[in-house]
Parts: C-alpha cells; structure tokens; sequence
C-alpha cells in the first residue's frame, strides 16, 4: 500500500476507497470508466489496491461543488462501484429459485398436495 507522503497530509486531501463485490477492475475499460467518473468530483486515482479496490484522494477544497454534482446525479463520496450484489450470491440465489420451481413442478406433476 502507497504510504500518505507530506504533500498529502499538508495539503488538506481527502481519501476514499472505491469497492466493487467483484473483479470489476481488472477490466481496463471498467477501470478507465471509474478514474473518468471520479474526476468530475475532482478525484484522482492514487492506488489501484486490486480488482475489487482502488484508492482515490481530492482537495477538500473540491467540496464547494459537491452541490452542483448532486444536483446532476453525481454522488462524490460514492464508495461502491457497479452491483451490490455478490456474483456467488446472485448464484446462490438463482440455485435456491431452481429447486423450489422443480419442487412445485413435482408436487403439480405427481398431484401432491401441499398442506400450509
């Protein structure tokens, strides 16, 4: 991890950390998309942790148009990037929703009541 250097703890930045629940970043033009983003609050890229993490740092001067940003949509503390959702998860989830389909369309199949 990149070390706060003088320049950084003189010149009243500001950090944040950027996640995504998947290996989002390793796709370049992902990564590409999230640095451009971030610029519009004035953030800049510091560390790329790894593909699910990267560090960014601002002025907090940059704070006097955090208004303007959210007036067009623009959250500049944004600190989770693309689903919330886990990609196992969502797996977990689809299986569950699979068995208990097959499960209703046995009872219709072989006329099994199913007493509450």
């Amino acid at each position: 991890m990149t070390t706060y250097g003088p320049d950084d703890l003189q010149n009243d930045w500001e950090f944040k950390i950027v996640r995504s629940n998947s290996d989002t970043f390793r796709n370049q033009a992902k990564l590409t998309k999230l640095v451009d983003e971030e610029k519009q609050a004035g953030w800049v890229l510091l560390e790329k942790f790894d593909d699910s993490r990267i560090r960014f740092k601002r002025l907090r001067s940059m704070q006097a148009h955090d208004p303007q940003l959210r007036s067009q949509g623009i959250d500049p503390y944004r600190t989770q990037y693309g689903s919330f959702l886990n990609r196992n998860l969502t797996i977990v989830i689809a299986a569950v929703a699979g068995v208990l389909l097959l499960a209703v369309a046995l009872c219709i199949l072989f006329q099994i009541q199913v007493n509450p």
